[in-house]
C-alpha cells in the first residue's frame, strides 16, 4: 500500500510539473520588468483588450498564442514598444552570414526566426512543437531536433493523412515537410506551449509567408530545430 501511494504521488508530481511547465510561458515573461502581468477576466477578448490590431498582434506573438482568451489565463504585456514586433524577437537581429537563408526553430522559446544569407533576421513568429506524450497514439510526440531541410511543400489545402487518428484530414495549411512526416504548418491552435503531435504549428499568416515568399524559388531551405 505504501509503495502504491509513493508511486501515485510521484506520478501526480510528474503530471503536475508537466502541466505547469506547459502553460507557464507567459508567466515566465512576467518575471521580467519589461512586461506587465494581466490576469484575464470574464468577458475579456483579444479585441476588447487590444482594440488596435497591430498592438493585438504583438501581444499575441509575445505570448506565443492565437487561441481565444479564457478567464484566469495570465498574459504578458510589454511595458514599452507595443507596436514593434521585431524588437521583441527572442533571436538576435544579426548573426554571422551563412551564405544561404535558413529557418531557426527554438522549441523552448516557442519561436522561429527566418534569416537571409547575410545573417539578417527578416521575420520571427510563435510556434507550438510536440508535447511530451500523446494519449491518442500512446507515445512521446516531441519535435525532432537537429539540422534538416524543407523537401516538400503544399498550399492552403494541405491536410494530415494521420490525424485525427484513424481518420486523417486535419488541416495543415501551407505545410512544409522537413523530416519524414514532420512539417511546419499553419494552425489556429498555437496555445502558448508545446501541444502538437510533433509538427511545428505556426500562425497561419507566418506559414503562408514562409511557404509562399521566404522559401519560394529556393530549393531545400535548411531548418535548424533546437531545444
Amino acid at each position: 500500500m505504501v509503495a502504491f501511494v509513493n508511486v501515485f504521488f510521484i506520478v501526480v508530481l510528474f503530471f503536475a510539473s508537466s502541466i505547469t511547465y506547459a502553460k507557464s510561458y507567459s508567466e515566465e515573461l512576467c518575471q521580467s520588468n519589461e512586461y506587465i502581468c494581466y490576469v484575464v477576466k470574464r468577458g475579456d477578448t483579444w479585441k476588447k483588450l487590444f482594440p488596435d490590431p497591430d498592438a493585438r498582434e504583438v501581444v499575441k506573438r509575445i505570448n506565443r498564442m492565437n487561441v481565444p482568451l479564457y478567464r484566469g489565463k495570465t498574459i504578458a504585456i510589454p511595458a514599452n514598444d507595443l507596436n514593434n514586433i521585431m524588437s521583441h524577437s527572442p533571436f538576435p537581429q544579426q548573426i554571422d552570414p551563412t551564405g544561404q537563408r535558413f529557418i531557426k526553430v527554438s522549441v523552448s522559446k516557442l519561436a522561429f526566426g527566418a534569416y537571409d544569407a547575410d545573417g539578417t533576421l527578416l521575420h520571427w513568429g510563435p510556434i507550438s512543437g510536440g508535447k511530451n506524450y500523446c494519449a491518442d497514439v500512446r507515445r512521446g510526440c516531441r519535435t525532432p531536433t537537429g539540422k534538416f531541410a524543407i523537401y516538400r511543400k503544399q498550399g492552403a489545402d494541405c491536410k494530415s493523412t494521420k490525424f485525427p487518428v484513424g481518420k486523417g484530414g486535419a488541416p495543415m495549411p501551407y505545410c512544409m515537410f522537413f523530416k519524414g512526416g514532420f512539417a511546419m504548418h499553419g494552425s489556429p491552435t498555437v496555445p502558448g506551449y508545446n501541444d502538437s503531435h510533433g509538427c511545428i504549428r505556426l500562425f497561419t499568416s507566418d506559414a503562408e509567408w514562409l511557404n509562399s515568399e521566404f522559401t519560394n524559388g529556393y530549393a531545400s531551405v535548411p531548418v535548424l530545430v533546437e531545444k
